[in-house]
Parts: structure tokens; sequence; C-alpha cells
């Protein structure tokens, strides 16, 4: 099956404020770049953070569509939801812009090359797999009751796949009372995601909100690598005048 448009692919300002990051630190990012951003949004900035969750996740396999990729990642973006993981195993997620309307540029998405490891690796931090199936034994209200929880969408056309559905703890249905019997995997993942973080607080520490509030800065700030540059220029001045004193 064609896509009806390439989307983009989700990494390209991300990867290089992360570059930064790990070249510079956090608390040099923010203190070069901090006072060039409005003092309203610096502060929707740390109340979007506050209220960020890692106990709900969102993973996919394997799909096609870039406005289902944006819509999912909006929905992670509105529901508090920090990271998405994608299992690639046909080709790269991507998301239309259109739709995504830069929301792509807020959460983290953990790529994943084969189903195993990403299941392996959420299994071993504490997630309880979730599928979503017609036949669910769980609600969507049961989800906010699951200290940990990881819901699993499948791809538009094949549905999740049998290895993937083995790894999965549960299933949840949409209880649904007209004649269809499934919805778009979007409008699915909206609800659920509703569901399972509507009673959720923050929960992100304080380091990792740092680091995002950095990369936000990043992602906010016109030319911010000006900036940075020019900060580190007058820090290296004043260790300089320090030293010849």
């Amino acid at each position: 099956m064609r896509r009806r448009g390439d989307g983009i692919l989700i990494g390209g300002e991300i990867q290089q404020a992360e570059r930064e990051l790990a070249r510079f630190g956090a608390e040099t990012v923010i203190a070069a770049l901090e006072s060039f951003a409005t003092d309203a949004r610096r502060a929707r900035i740390r109340e979007v953070l506050d209220r960020r969750t890692d106990a709900v996740t969102l993973v996919v396999d394997a799909l096609h569509d870039p406005h289902n990729g944006a819509a999912l990642v909006r929905s992670c973006d509105a529901f508090g939801v920090q990271t998405m993981h994608a299992i690639e195993r046909k080709e790269p997620l991507a998301v239309a812009a259109s739709v995504s309307r830069g929301s792509h540029k807020w959460i983290d998405v953990v790529r994943w090359g084969g189903i195993a490891p990403c299941a392996a690796s959420l299994k071993s931090r504490g997630y309880t797999l979730v599928a979503t199936h017609p036949e669910g034994e769980l609600t969507p209200e049961d989800l906010a009751s699951l200290p940990k929880m990881a819901l699993v969408m499948g791809n538009e056309r094949e549905g999740i796949h049998p290895e993937l559905r083995a790894c999965c703890d549960a299933a949840v249905k949409v209880p649904m009372v007209g004649f269809v019997e499934s919805l778009n995997v979007s409008v699915t993942a909206a609800i659920l995601l509703h569901a399972a973080t509507r009673r959720r607080v923050g929960d992100l520490d304080e380091a990792r909100k740092r680091s995002l509030y950095a990369r936000a800065l990043w992602l906010t700030v016109p030319r911010p690598a000006e900036y940075l540059e020019a900060y580190l220029q007058r820090a290296g001045s004043v260790v300089d005048g320090a030293g010849r004193a």
C-alpha cells in the first residue's frame, strides 16, 4: 500500500537540540537561551512539563499513514504522554506536518527495528502492555488504575502483529453501540490515552524536566545556535579575564 504522502520524519530539529544538550549540558543551554523567550512562554513550558507523565506510553507497530502518525503524536502531546514507541518493521514512522501542528517537537519518539526488543525493554521497566481489541477484557476506565501502562496499537490494515499480541498482558476495548465494530487507529488511541491519563499527575524527575525545558527553549528561540555561541564566547572571555587577573 502506497502512502498518501511521505510526511516528515521526526527528528531533525530535535536531534540538533539533543546534540547541543549532550555537548554542553542542559544548564548551559538554559543559561544561554532562557532570556530570549518571553515570560509567558517560559511559564507555559514549565506548566506543560510539570504535567507530563512516563507512567503511560504508546506503542505503534508498523504504522503506515503519516496522517495517523501525526494524529497519534498530537494525542500524546495533548494528554501529557511524553514518550511514544514506534516499531518500524516496514518503513520509518512519518507524520503529516499539517496534522501534527508542531506537536512532534514536544514528545520523545523511540524507534525500534523489531518487536522483541521493544517489548522486552518496556516489560523490564515495569510496564503492563495492553493491546487494543474489540473483545478486550478491559474498558477505558480500567487503564487509569494500572501503575505503568503501555498502550499497543497495530497497523492500519493488519492490526497488531501476532508476535506483539503475544507479548501483551491484557487487552482493552472501546465500547460501541452502533453498527461499526472498530474505529480509526488514531481515534481509538485518543479515547484510550484520555482515559489512561485523566487521574494521573506529572511524574518526570527534575533532571528530565530540566533537559526537556532546555530542548523546548532551543526549539522556541529563533537562531538558538547563534545565541549559544555568543554566550559561550562571553563565558570564555570571563574565564580568560579571571585567569589573567
